[in-house]
């Protein structure tokens, strides 16, 4: 069981990283091996997704 958990924990500089104000954010190689969008407007989207128009910019 602590195999599964070592595989799912988050890598600082990989998955994500901390912004200047602190927040914690995540980068497109994190969305990419989530798999899907979460519609939020993510700054590292990588679906393309804008959180003002609701729409994906890009189509892959």
């Amino acid at each position: 069981m602590n195999e599964q958990n070592n595989e799912n924990k988050l890598k600082e500089g990989e998955d994500f990283y901390y912004t200047p104000e602190g927040y914690k954010c995540f980068t497109e190689k994190f969305h990419l091996k989530r798999g899907y969008c979460c519609k939020s407007g993510c700054r590292h989207c990588p679906y393309g997704f804008d959180k003002k128009t609701g729409s994906n910019k890009r189509t892959s």
